[in-house]
């Protein structure tokens, strides 16, 4: 188990090694192509499709931001990190369906929030 807030440098080195695995698995094999598809209220406008109406997105962008939420939490033991998980993921993979961003900004900004949470664990613990 890594100790967070991390004491040193190298343990924040694997904290972040550690939320970005965590990231991977929840971005691809978690995720699916049901949740990649629904979370995204354009694609389900556009799609017409009754199986899938466009009022599906909310619990599917739910049940995906969840389960990074969850990864963040399990991995720093800290339930407030892993509730601005939630808020932070919906409104970056909001960015993204909605145009505003590409698939790469979209990963780049997620990485980002997990080496901020390291950084707010450092202020925390000084």
């Amino acid at each position: 188990m890594l100790e967070f807030p991390c004491p040193d440098w190298l343990s924040a080195l694997q904290m972040f090694f550690a939320l970005a695995i965590g990231h991977a698995l929840a971005d691809f094999p978690l995720q699916g192509e049901f949740l990649a598809m629904c979370k995204n209220r354009r694609l389900l406008m556009r799609m017409k499709d009754p199986g899938r109406p466009p009022e599906l997105w909310v619990y599917c962008m739910a049940a995906h931001c969840l389960i990074h939420a969850g990864a963040v939490w399990v991995i720093t033991g800290s339930a407030t990190f892993g509730a601005v998980e939630f808020a932070l993921h919906w409104a970056l993979d909001q960015a993204k369906c909605g145009g505003k961003t590409s698939f790469a900004a979209d990963q780049i900004a997620h990485l980002l929030c997990k080496a901020g949470y390291i950084a707010a664990g450092a202020v925390i613990m000084s």
